[in-house]
């Protein structure tokens, strides 16, 4: 199941499988020049006071605990929290926290940060590098690099991201890529040989960035823009979590559980990204309701990967859809498996997309709260993957043997509708309403 990379989604990102690897024992350059598409650059050890840094190119005979491949994938506080049920009683009657709870808190917690920067009135697009002494150089390739990757596996919303600030624009690539990297371990070429210890590799890797130690070049782009903005941790270590969800996982009992999955693997992208696109300065929304709209946008993309990909996940004998739902339907694993559209099927997909567009719609009322220069990537991202919803209704919900995609006119004609919709002041309110399914 390809992560949606809610921000920075390109729509035939699944389509891509160019991979990169690196390991740790390989032939060492004291320069190196631009990466070719095979290889990559590894840094060796923890940099010395005063000593230039030296990276080098490695094969793509990868150790798996490090291997990853480039392949397409705030709620508002109020009195009452807008979470339909905070709390859910198990079959013990006990009373355990639900998804949405939990996705909550992580919210607050980043919003928090954002908070923080705007009251202290921090400007992060002119807030210099920190890098060590002989490094500068290798940190604006680790960048560049970044974009290149961008660039070539999502070419609209890289478009998008050259209305945006140097440093922001720069910001974006990194995580960008990171997502990207993490998605692959569980959904690339090599996910069969992805075990539960390289996940906690990556997660203890994820740290080190975190720390200022980066361990290649395209970590090091991520590890500068995380002193740079006020972004937490536990969105990158949430996703890491859905990878290890998807290792143990194929079937999801209820909505509950499919949308803290969705949260994982995508809404956690929106959550990342917030602190990096901003919140524009007249907007009157509250840091929670824009950080609630973001996550809308991952879990609606998350969704729309779902029902687009029924088929494909069924051929590898996965079901992400909620099981109590398709009971009701009259419907069972068997029925997909056998990949007959029947007005069973209509009924319920009709049902699942209405939801998803329910979340769409709440996406946009926060896309009009970012600053100005990053609205443009983000409304091309949300109106590209919406279209796919409708692509599979002009299929007749055939998403067993039909993939649902939007056309190459189509995405030309998004552009200008989503630039002009980008230009759009923020609203002149102090909430937005949170989503209901």
């Amino acid at each position: 199941m390809s992560v949606a990379l809610l921000w920075v989604v390109s729509p035939n990102s699944s389509e891509v499988s160019n991979c990169f690897g690196f390991s740790e024992s390989n032939r060492v350059f004291d320069s190196w020049k631009p990466i070719s598409r095979d290889r990559s650059l590894v840094c060796h050890g923890k940099p010395k006071k005063g000593k230039k840094q030296n990276w080098n190119y490695s094969s793509s005979n990868a150790d798996l605990s490090y291997s990853s491949c480039f392949v397409g994938s705030g709620l508002e506080k109020k009195p009452k929290l807008p979470v339909l049920a905070s709390v859910l009683a198990n079959a013990a009657g006990e009373m355990a926290v639900s998804s949405e709870q939990k996705v909550y808190d992580v919210v607050l917690k980043q919003a928090a940060l954002v908070k923080k920067q705007l009251e202290t009135g921090q400007d992060y697009d002119v807030k210099p590098d920190i890098v060590l002494p002989g490094t500068l150089s290798l940190l604006g390739e680790a960048y560049d690099r970044c974009g290149e990757v961008c660039a070539e596996y999502a070419k609209t919303f890289y478009l998008g991201t050259m209305l945006m600030t140097p440093e922001r624009r720069k910001a974006i690539w990194a995580i960008y890529v990171w997502c990207r990297r993490t998605d692959e371990l569980v959904d690339g070429p090599n996910a069969s040989h992805i075990t539960p210890t390289a996940l906690d590799r990556w997660e203890s890797r994820l740290e080190d960035i975190f720390l200022g130690r980066p361990f290649d070049m395209l970590d090091a782009a991520l590890s500068d823009t995380v002193t740079k903005f006020p972004v937490d941790i536990q969105p990158f270590k949430d996703m890491i979590e859905g990878m290890r969800m998807d290792l143990r996982k194929s079937r999801y009992k209820n909505f509950d559980e499919l949308y803290l999955y969705c949260y994982y693997v995508a809404g956690t992208v929106g959550l990342m990204s917030v602190p990096i696109m901003g919140i524009a300065p007249d907007s009157l929304a509250t840091t929670e309701s824009v950080y609630n709209a973001a996550l809308a946008l991952g879990i609606a993309n998350q969704l729309t990967n779902i029902l687009r990909d029924v088929g494909e996940d069924a051929r590898r004998g996965r079901v992400y859809l909620p099981q109590d739902e398709l009971a009701q339907a009259g419907l069972s694993d068997e029925d997909i498996f056998a990949g007959k559209v029947t007005d069973k099927w209509r009924i319920f997909m009709k049902h699942q997309i209405k939801r998803a567009r329910m979340f769409f719609d709440e996406a946009e009322k926060g896309v009009t709260e970012l600053s100005s220069a990053s609205r443009w990537p983000v409304w091309a991202s949300l109106l590209l993957y919406r279209q796919i919803l409708d692509e599979i209704e002009a299929n007749d919900y055939n998403n067993f043997t039909r993939r649902a995609y939007v056309s190459k006119p189509k995405k030309v004609l998004a552009l200008p509708i989503a630039y002009a919709k980008s230009i759009v002041a923020p609203t002149r309110t102090s909430s937005l309403t949170s989503v209901t399914r």
